[in-house]
């Protein structure tokens, strides 16, 4: 009787020791660890409606981000440039990070020079030429505009808002304005 409990023991130990470091083992009632997965655009007999996907909660806000106060439209452009000001000190480090930011983000469609003459325009797969950032009408334009502008989107330019950092938009409009047009 004793051995029997002894193997008994050491059965249910070996058989809750995994058996490699990769193995997770035996699991007790795996269908509560491991739902059913749905795919994003799959039919979902639990949801009332049956999609998968949820939009968010109406009015709610993602972590770490602060909602932009500024309309996508002229007066939210207008606005942004009254009350926006780049918050950083300009500095050659400043100025290098805001460099590799441009030539990540921006200079496939204006261009390394900032001319609007970038890869996408050039190659063809853009048919309308993107807008000079050294052009006089450029120079004018206010720091809160340009990052109204990277954020919102402007004509056939999309927001970059989702792409591009709050405070690495500052950092390329510092290049642009202290660099690009200086030339």
């Amino acid at each position: 009787m004793t051995s029997l409990v002894v193997t008994s023991v050491i059965f249910v130990f070996l058989m809750g020791c995994d058996r490699t470091r990769m193995d997770k083992g035996y699991e007790y009632f795996p269908d509560m660890a491991h739902g059913p997965a749905y795919k994003t655009y799959s039919e979902n007999p639990a949801m009332e409606d049956g999609k998968t996907m949820r939009y968010p909660v109406a009015g709610t806000v993602p972590r770490n981000i602060i909602p932009y106060a500024y309309e996508a439209d002229l007066d939210g452009r207008e606005m942004a440039g009254r009350e926006l000001f780049n918050p950083h000190a300009i500095t050659e480090r400043l100025l290098e990070e805001g460099e590799e930011l441009y030539a990540i983000f921006c200079s496939n469609c204006h261009g390394k020079a900032g001319d609007g003459l970038g890869s996408l325009f050039t190659g063809g797969s853009y048919v309308i030429p993107p807008s000079s950032l050294i052009s006089e009408e450029a120079k004018a334009y206010s720091q809160g505009e340009i990052y109204h502008v990277i954020s919102a989107g402007w004509g056939v330019m999309g927001a970059h808002a989702p792409l591009v950092r709050p405070d690495d938009r500052w950092k390329i409009i510092a290049f642009i304005e202290e660099v690009l047009q200086a030339q």
